[in-house]
């Protein structure tokens, strides 16, 4: 469970197409091994978060950035007690892409190189993105993403490497994955899909983990909360999303999103319902699926998010560009 002052909002600003925005606090929150379809780019504030990432542990602190390329397995923890904030963007790879082929030299689909990135003033545009986006600042929120992004390319950017795995169990995992997709409300067995593949379950264990960097069960509880985020999306209930996609009931899809979007479907497709609204501010306890409203939001500022002084008066700040 999560512990008393974790909160988060995940939310989109509709003229951001493309990108998704999160502001979070986290202190005993856990995310499984997970990927998105999405890059994820994460400005810590406070404390420090630690993530498994390319078959080992790396740790971002106040002033740098986690990188994460699309499709990337990767966890998430706290690396001290207080836990870490942060704010994140998570562009698509088409706006990635095109804003690459504008301001970049990279040849073929552009990434990170590294997951971690010690750059303060890139933090510090990510959380003016999220500022303007919730101030209904369009044209600010725009240019500061296209700034913050060809900074980060330019600084730790490059063509992504294709996987390499052998080639025929990279046929066995395609075809169980396709398998499970068609399948995913009643997926078989791992004894049950090996034996249609014509393989054993060890050896499509292998292969599976060699092509996408984690086991069928979990890649599969990463699809059926993709899928859900779509139903959502699209305005199904949070209970009929859970069983289309083959989870038991809402609690069991509360779960697992949780652990891997960062906040529960309730309050997730909230704010979907509400994008339109520049002024709504929803922060709830990232565990909690209860409709639960918070009058508290936090933007972070350039001098450590401490409050106001009583009496003293908090200008946000300029959106400056370089």
């Amino acid at each position: 469970m999560a512990g008393a002052g974790e909160l988060a909002r995940h939310w989109q600003y509709t003229e951001l197409p493309g990108v998704d925005l999160l502001r979070a606090r986290y202190i005993h929150k856990t995310f499984v091994r997970h990927t998105h379809e999405s890059f994820v780019i994460a400005a810590i504030s406070d404390g420090v978060e630690v993530f498994h990432h390319g078959g080992g542990d790396v740790s971002a602190g106040a002033g740098a950035l986690a990188l994460v390329n699309p499709d990337t397995p990767h966890t998430g923890r706290a690396g001290v007690p207080e836990g870490w904030r942060y704010g994140a963007v998570y562009p698509s790879p088409e706006v990635v892409a095109a804003i690459a082929a504008e301001t970049t030299s990279i040849r073929g689909t552009p990434g990170f190189i590294s997951p971690v990135l010690d750059d303060p003033y890139t933090v510090g545009l990510v959380h003016q993105i999220l500022r303007a986006a919730d101030e209904g600042n369009a044209l600010a929120a725009d240019t500061l993403l296209r700034v913050a992004v060809t900074r980060l390319l330019r600084l730790n950017g490059g063509p992504l490497p294709q996987r390499v795995v052998p080639t025929a169990g990279s046929r066995v995992a395609a075809r169980a994955r396709a398998a499970l997709e068609a399948r995913m409300a009643k997926p078989p067995t791992l004894e049950q899909l090996a034996g249609d593949l014509g393989t054993s379950p060890f050896a499509l264990l292998r292969a599976f983990r060699g092509a996408y960097g984690m086991p069928p069960h979990a890649w599969l509880t990463d699809a059926r909360v993709r899928e859900a985020r779509r139903l959502l999306d699209a305005g199904t209930a949070p209970a009929e999303a859970a069983v289309a996609v083959g989870f038991t009931d809402q609690p069991h899809l509360n779960r697992h999103f949780a652990r891997i979007v960062g906040v529960p479907p309730g309050a997730y497709q909230r704010e979907r319902k509400n994008v339109q609204d520049a002024g709504h501010q929803l922060l709830v306890p990232s565990d909690t699926w209860q409709n639960r409203s918070l009058q508290k939001t936090y933007a972070p500022e350039q001098k450590g998010d401490e409050p106001p002084r009583q009496g003293e008066s908090r200008t946000p700040p300029s959106y400056g560009t370089p």
